[in-house]
Formats: C-alpha cells, structure tokens, sequence
C-alpha cells in the first residue's frame, strides 16, 4: 500500500462488480470532510475505469491515485468540497 496519503477510512467492496465498487465509494465518500481520502479495496478490474470515469465526472472528488495489485485493485479518492 502506499504511505504517501493520509487515508481517512477504507471501503472494502472486494467481491462486487460493477456498479457496486462506484456507487458504494460515492455513499462513502459522502460521509467524508473536505480534504480526507478514502481508499477503495475492489477485485473488478472493470473498477479501475469506472471509478476513473465516475471521480473525473463528479464534482467534488478527485482520483488521487490508483493502484493495480496481484488481485486487488486499489483507488484513492478525495473528497475536495
């Protein structure tokens, strides 16, 4: 993992597929501050461009950063409003 974000909360949505990972990280990322990050845990690889695609389509959260593991893919959003 990275230690280069100071990560608010983790959503563990390992398992489910697409829509799932993007309509659970926005009801997470909802919860947050302004400022703080949340680190997505998904097993659909499919997460890795929907989660792109819904952070650059959405006011208020940037995709700071994504990672692809051995079978975890891993993204981080920040709420910024």
């Amino acid at each position: 993992m990275s230690a280069d974000y100071d990560i608010t909360e983790t959503l563990d949505v390992k398992g489910a597929s697409c829509p799932m990972p993007v309509v659970k990280t926005k009801s997470a990322i909802d919860d947050l501050a302004e400022g703080e990050i949340l680190e997505v845990l998904a097993t659909d690889a499919g997460s890795m461009s929907d989660i792109e695609g819904w952070a650059s389509g959405t006011a208020g959260v940037e995709l700071v950063d994504q990672q692809e593991g051995d079978d975890v893919y891993t993204h981080y959003v920040r709420k910024t409003e």
